[in-house]
């Protein structure tokens, strides 16, 4: 056998790649900011839909189950979309969930009440949060492949970071277009009408996502891929590969999540009722904590996402989980102290899940191949949030109220954060890793690992120190002998031609 190596750099112009890369920036965000303002506005009307959907021998019951089976309905959606990403493409997909999502969350604004239609008022409801959970399942990872696959290698952490910016930004509108309501309509408005306005304002910000999602073009790495016919068969087919060939990155991840999940989901869902029931805070003083908070969490993301491209996705994430099974418990004593300690307090957690939370759209998606990355991580993201996040602030709530342990979040912060350590052991660094190919970023290439051992020594490839195209494949071998790998715009890196 006998080698060329051939070095192509073929990078576009930055005046071209710089406004894609910003527009997909922006589609991702906005969409996902869409699905997280529907989250943050049923969270804080929940009172309102009772009264208007239940009867008063469910009460909060059935509110709380609309809340749950969106998140029941998210890995069903996740390995539904997923593979149908993998198959046909991410952008067809992302465009089908924030469509979905808005019209559904529109939908609720205008759902008749129990009063006017009897028990098709809750049924309605229910069904709506159930396209909602179907639709969110492939919205997140989606968009953070997306995401990931548009950026540069060396910045996938800095432009990934928005994403999860975007997140806690949709959260934080959704409350706070339903406390600006609130501080002006009387009590019988908001019960009567004004609880509606919030969800009708999802329409326009989800034709905004639509329509920036529309513009945008599928990302290099997918299309480089589909160009050497290296994505065949069927959606079923992606499914099947992933869960056959990938089963430790599902594992690795799926924990890894579930521990992020626990101690996020504490931290923002469940943190409002323990500052007012456990801590003390009234409801102004608690909303004052949080909203401080979500600030000094957005703040930081951005930072922390840009610092994990210097030192890495895994240190980033050590810092964090050690720093919460240090500080969880003398935190958590500290906000039981009045307003000024607990926002010391909150601030500093804040801070702590920052980190990891930045680096979410980085770390994950490298760690699947192209073939299998959307479906890989809506499945893992999805199962561990809707076991062990959704479910977090039920337990821990449970646990205080039948023990009156003040101190429970912090004991379940550090558990959640030792098994996220343990999990992190076996995650590989992908910081700087190109995500184009057929194979796992960062993971030698049985033909990488046979060219590698075959110029060992050889003169003009000193130590070996040389790249391998990742999409080199046999079936692509030309009558010449030698393998075919187009180089589209905008795509950097060498390539290798193999001849017999």
């Amino acid at each position: 056998m006998s080698l060329l190596l051939e070095e192509r750099r073929t990078a576009a112009p930055a005046s071209r790649r710089n406004p894609m890369l910003r527009k997909a920036i922006l589609a991702s965000a906005v969409g996902n900011a869409t699905e997280w303002y529907d989250y943050g506005v049923y969270a804080v009307v929940a009172t309102y839909l009772t009264k208007a959907f239940f009867p008063e021998d469910f009460g909060s019951l059935g509110t709380m189950l609309g809340f749950a089976v969106s998140f029941v309905l998210r890995p069903l959606g996740g390995m539904v979309w997923g593979p149908i990403g993998d198959r046909f493409g991410r952008k067809s997909v992302l465009t089908a969930t924030i469509l979905l999502i808005a019209v559904a969350t529109t939908l609720i604004g205008v759902l008749p009440t129990f009063a006017s239609v009897g028990w098709w008022a809750p049924g309605l409801l229910i069904a709506l949060r159930v396209v909602q959970g179907f639709s969110t399942g492939g919205e997140y990872g989606g968009a953070a492949t997306f995401l990931a696959e548009h950026a540069p290698d060396d910045k996938r952490g800095r432009y990934g970071s928005f994403l999860e910016f975007g997140a806690l930004a949709g959260f934080m509108f959704g409350s706070a277009v339903v406390l600006g309501l609130e501080s002006v309509l009387t009590s019988e408005q908001m019960t009567e009408w004004g609880w509606r306005v919030p969800f009708l304002i999802a329409l326009p910000l989800g034709l905004v996502g639509l329509a920036l999602r529309s513009q945008m073009e599928e990302t290099p790495v997918f299309e480089e891929c589909a160009a050497v016919e290296a994505i065949t068969g069927s959606a079923w087919d992606r499914l099947v590969d992933l869960f056959t060939h990938y089963a430790r990155p599902i594992t690795v991840m799926f924990v890894m999540v579930s521990a992020l999940g626990f101690i996020d989901y504490t931290l923002t869902t469940y943190q409002p009722t323990y500052l007012h029931a456990t801590a003390g805070l009234g409801e102004r003083s608690r909303t004052t904590v949080m909203l401080v908070g979500e600030l000094v969490m957005m703040a930081c993301i951005p930072l922390a996402g840009a610092w994990s491209d210097r030192v890495g996705r895994k240190p980033m994430w050590r810092m964090s989980l050690l720093g919460m099974i240090v500080l969880a418990v003398p935190m958590y004593w500290l906000m039981g102290r009045g307003l000024v300690c607990a926002l010391v307090a909150f601030g500093v957690l804040s801070v702590l899940l920052a980190a990891p939370l930045a680096t979410v759209p980085a770390i994950f998606p490298a760690m699947f191949p192209t073939q299998v990355r959307y479906a890989g991580f809506a499945i893992a993201d999805n199962a561990g949030i809707a076991l062990f996040g959704g479910t977090a602030p039920m337990f821990v709530d449970t646990v205080i109220v039948h023990t009156g342990w003040g101190l429970f979040p912090a004991a379940c912060l550090i558990v959640a954060a030792a098994v996220g350590l343990v999990a992190l052991r076996f995650a590989p660094e992908t910081n700087g890793c190109s995500l184009r190919g057929t194979d796992i970023p960062g993971v030698e290439s049985d033909l990488a690992r046979e060219l590698r051992e075959l110029t060992a020594g050889r003169a003009g490839f000193p130590g070996g120190a040389w790249a391998v195209d990742r999409y080199v494949r046999p079936w692509v071998r030309g009558d010449d002998g030698l393998v075919r790998v187009p180089q589209l715009p905008g795509v950097v890196g060498p390539r290798v031609r193999v001849s017999v």
